[in-house]
């Protein structure tokens, strides 16, 4: 009776499976803004032209570049204890990125949509003999096919708003069943941990957020100082991980921060490099000189604005810049992970929209280690507060960096917690049964 299919489930499945032939002129949408790889359409439906490896295979599904980034030291350590791993991601920014940073041997497809036959294919090849997925990614079908897969599931580094929590609460049978798949949830914090609890989740622990364990981002360090002696001991700020709609706030910070610090470079950085294109019109628009550092271009003194349109730099960039306004924090994208900004030394500005990372980021403003603005102009005061103060930025700088040390130990927390799942032999005729169908 526990594992009865509630009818809003079924209807999902069923609406889902109907639509999937839609999801051809989806992908097609997408496709033309760079939103998806057509080479690897298959994928996206379940088909792989990649064989399953020999042995046990670990499953983890990372959203995009900020999760990806996150699990990137958990999946170095499970492929040196030589087990197979397979990372699925949604954007092609994180595929990207994995294709730069995964371990050899780590296999990289794109995520199936989320419906029957798709993930059923999916699953009937790789077999997982663990699922993992982070953060935030909840999909009903997918938990669905992974319970009636008998398939071990853990949500990692998982997180889990106030407003989530309430949206899922409205429908209590759909949010037990969808959250009993999981066999464990490692959450982010204990306020995580809660709500995970009150959904129904009947094994819950909190090893700690994982994006404290990040690598410090790396950087050429002959490119930082070639980049640095170019920019002529000038001003510098970074515009990083920006979305549509908060080029036009960096810009206009950039104009009234012109007025104090007349020689002030910006180094803006999209969240999306295939938005270079658009961005640099914007600039040009606006009548600043672009230098982009995808068609190999550097800095010289008339230089207004260097656009970094490239994946993998950000340390970089980070580097090259003693202050940052982090993206993602005046839109709905939610904020991004600030403690690569923290390692790399640079002094951080948010806008007030940090949901993605609130535990985090609240952290980091009780503890005057980063700094938020609610508005464009607020953005310009807190950014020149900083540039006038180089002693107050270093300072804001050297706590964030304390404040990450200090948090790190969830990378071990988190295997010993994996232990048994990654010990537990293979083979389940329920999961061969599984295999037969997508109903």
């Amino acid at each position: 009776m526990a594992d009865r299919r509630p009818i809003l489930i079924s209807a999902y499945r069923g609406l889902a499976r109907v639509l999937t032939p839609l999801f051809n002129l989806l992908f097609l949408l997408r496709s033309r803004s760079g939103k998806e790889n057509p080479a690897r359409k298959g994928e996206r439906f379940g088909y792989s032209a990649t064989p399953r490896p020999e042995g046990r295979l670990v499953w983890i599904h990372a959203a995009s570049v900020g999760e990806t980034t996150s699990v990137l030291p958990l999946i170095e350590r499970l492929a040196a204890a030589d087990l197979n791993v397979l990372l699925t991601t949604v954007t092609v920014t994180a595929a990207d990125l994995a294709g730069q940073r995964l371990p050899d041997g780590v296999r990289h497809q794109f995520v199936p949509y989320d419906a029957p036959g798709p993930v059923n294919r999916f699953l009937s090849h790789w077999s997982p003999d663990l699922a993992m997925v982070v953060e935030s990614e909840v999909w009903p079908c997918m938990f669905d096919e992974l319970r009636r897969f008998k398939t071990p599931f853990v949500l990692l580094n998982g997180r889990l708003s106030d407003r989530s929590q309430r949206a899922w609460a409205r429908l209590p049978d759909v949010a037990r069943h969808v959250f009993r798949s999981l066999d464990l949830v490692l959450a982010q914090s204990d306020a995580d941990a809660g709500r995970f609890r009150r959904l129904g989740c009947d094994r819950v622990e909190t090893p700690g957020n994982l994006k404290f364990d990040a690598d410090d981002p790396s950087a050429d360090p002959a490119e930082i100082a070639r980049l640095s002696t170019s920019a002529g001991g000038r001003p510098v700020w970074l515009a990083a991980l920006t979305h549509p709609g908060e080029d036009e706030i960096a810009v206009a910070a950039h104009v009234l921060l012109r007025r104090e610090f007349p020689d002030l470079l910006m180094i803006l950085v999209p969240r999306h490099p295939s938005r270079a294109d658009a961005i640099a019109d914007l600039l040009r628009g606006h009548g600043l000189e672009v230098s982009r550092r995808s068609l190999s271009g550097t800095i010289v003194r008339s230089t207004d604005v260097f656009l970094g349109d490239t994946l993998g730099e950000m340390g970089l960039y980070y580097r090259l810049a003693p202050v940052t306004f982090l993206g993602g924090s005046f839109t709905d994208a939610g904020g991004h992970n600030p403690v690569e900004a923290a390692l790399a030394g640079s002094a951080l500005v948010t806008g007030p929209r940090v949901a993605n990372a609130r535990a985090v980021y609240k952290e980091f403003w009780n503890a005057d280690a980063g700094a938020r603005a609610e508005t464009g102009a607020e953005l310009a005061d807190t950014v020149a507060a900083l540039l006038r103060d180089p002693d107050l930025a270093a300072r804001q700088a050297e706590r964030a960096r304390a404040l990450v040390a200090a948090g790190r130990g969830a990378l071990d927390k988190t295997l010993m917690l994996l232990k048994p799942f990654l010990a537990e032999p293979a083979g389940d005729p329920a999961r061969e049964a599984a295999h037969e169908d997508g109903t």
